[in-house]
């Protein structure tokens, strides 16, 4: 698709029940925060996952860094990298393990490099421009890690005092038990760790709805004090977290939603019914969702962008970019990655047709430009439109200041023609195609199976 520049025209996915949090612990010291302006550079950003064992022959931070330049050009900010930390082999799966089995929160995979390596990584990331945070998992360990030689009360255990994991299917890990204090200084310590000496940017923290939230204000209170940080939680339905710990949590619900839709289970107006249906306090300001068509979990456990979605996915990728919330880019998505990447064993990316690349360098360039496509409240206001066809048609707005977009998609596998209905006389210029719109209290749109047309108003 070619966009005008605007100086031309003016939750394997989530687990379906998740247990609840581990009680909060009564010795926090962070019961009256309130949130720190969050840093500028997230404004408009947008996340880009990096799956540094798969994503090259090699699997290492320096084979990794030759990509930077291109990453640079696409035009994603931040750099989420799944974790770097030494795999247990305890109880290990596969060859290679899991990346969330972590043997030594303060070390490097050798898989992947040196300290090193890792360190100038990211200095060569930031040098771009780019940001980074880590995957940081909170809520267990490997079976060998350190800590459960030398501080097994710092585990969960079961009636027979034996070290249990958090569910029979996550045999590979140990359950950290929060009641320990000495264990909460030791972890927050670990996380300090990679701030001061690698220099990064926040982290991502799995399973982070399995961890008490004062323990994740105690953990920001410290960061904070040391630089800005964006943390991300891996969580939906703990709305606390984002009163002060995280900026951002997962979209999970319409995630699922979205695969329904492109299935043909479910229609466009199972989405108007979720944002209609939502709490308009669930975010607390600064805060806001991740929104993503795929994610290591997606792809390797539920199927790829091509499996669950086909013909729909370029629409869902228009509608991540352009509802509230920071929208997310996986590793291979950019080269149209069609195949689930193994998990526990070495697999690769093929990067020989960047197919992808310029459609997402175009999105990137759409939410960087206009302010009411920007994240959490230093973007726009979203309102759902009324359309002649809300089975088949989604179309709504978003508004900040002066800048205002008009996005129409055909979430259904037929051609129509919809009706969309305006509560203000306003005249709209196509991005995406040569047309105008406006001026009536509503306007007839033809539509192809799953296309979108993007308005910006005169």
């Amino acid at each position: 698709m070619q966009l005008k520049s605007l100086f031309f025209i003016l939750f394997l996915s989530v687990i379906a029940c998740q247990p609840t949090q581990k009680p909060a612990n009564q010795g926090s010291q962070t019961e009256d925060l309130a949130r720190v302006d969050k840093p500028e550079w997230l404004n408009d950003a947008v996340l880009y996952e990096v799956n540094i064992r798969q994503y090259t022959p090699e699997g290492t931070f320096k084979a990794f860094a030759e990509h930077l330049p291109r990453l640079k050009d696409l035009g994603v900010d931040i750099l989420w990298i799944m974790p770097i930390h030494p795999i247990s082999e305890e109880k290990r799966k596969g060859r290679l393990g899991s990346y969330y089995a972590v043997q030594d929160y303060k070390g490097i995979n050798p898989e992947f490099g040196t300290m090193e390596d890792f360190q100038k990584l990211v200095s060569q990331a930031h040098d771009l421009g780019f940001k980074i945070i880590i995957d940081w998992v909170a809520n267990h360990t490997g079976w060998d890690h350190q800590w459960i030689y030398d501080h097994p009360e710092w585990y969960t255990k079961d009636s027979t005092g034996a070290i249990i994991p958090p569910n029979p299917d996550w045999s590979d890990i140990a359950d950290l038990n929060f009641d320990e204090q000495p264990m909460r200084r030791a972890m927050i310590d670990a996380m300090d760790f990679w701030l001061e000496e690698a220099d990064i940017d926040g982290f991502r923290c799995d399973v982070a709805w399995g961890v008490p939230q004062d323990f994740w204000e105690d953990a920001r209170a410290s960061f904070d004090s040391i630089k800005p940080v964006y943390m991300l939680a891996e969580d939906e339905d703990h709305p606390a977290l984002l009163e002060y710990a995280f900026e951002s949590n997962y979209a999970w619900k319409l995630h699922h939603l979205m695969n329904d839709v492109a299935r043909g289970d479910r229609t466009a107006q199972a989405i108007r019914n979720y944002f209609n249906e939502m709490d308009e306090d669930f975010y607390a300001p600064g805060s806001f969702p991740m929104q993503f068509i795929t994610n290591h979990d997606e792809n390797s456990w539920a199927g790829t962008v091509e499996q669950r979605m086909g013909d729909a996915a370029d629409a869902f990728a228009v509608f991540c970019f352009t509802v509230p919330g920071i929208p997310l880019i996986y590793s291979g998505q950019e080269a149209g990655l069609n195949k689930q990447l193994a998990f526990f064993e070495k697999d690769e990316i093929d990067w020989s047709n960047l197919e992808k690349q310029s459609f997402y360098k175009q999105l990137i360039d759409l939410k960087t430009e206009n302010q009411a496509l920007w994240n959490g409240d230093a973007g726009g206001d979203f309102k759902l439109l009324e359309t002649s066809n809300n089975e088949q048609v989604l179309a709504f707005t978003r508004e900040k200041d002066a800048n205002k977009l008009l996005i129409i998609l055909n979430l259904s596998d037929r051609p129509l023609v919809s009706d969309i209905k305006f509560d203000v006389l306003e005249e709209f210029d196509e991005i995406v195609g040569e047309g105008t719109l406006g001026m009536e209290e509503k306007a007839s749109i033809e539509l192809q199976p799953w296309e979108y047309k993007i308005y910006i108003r005169i």
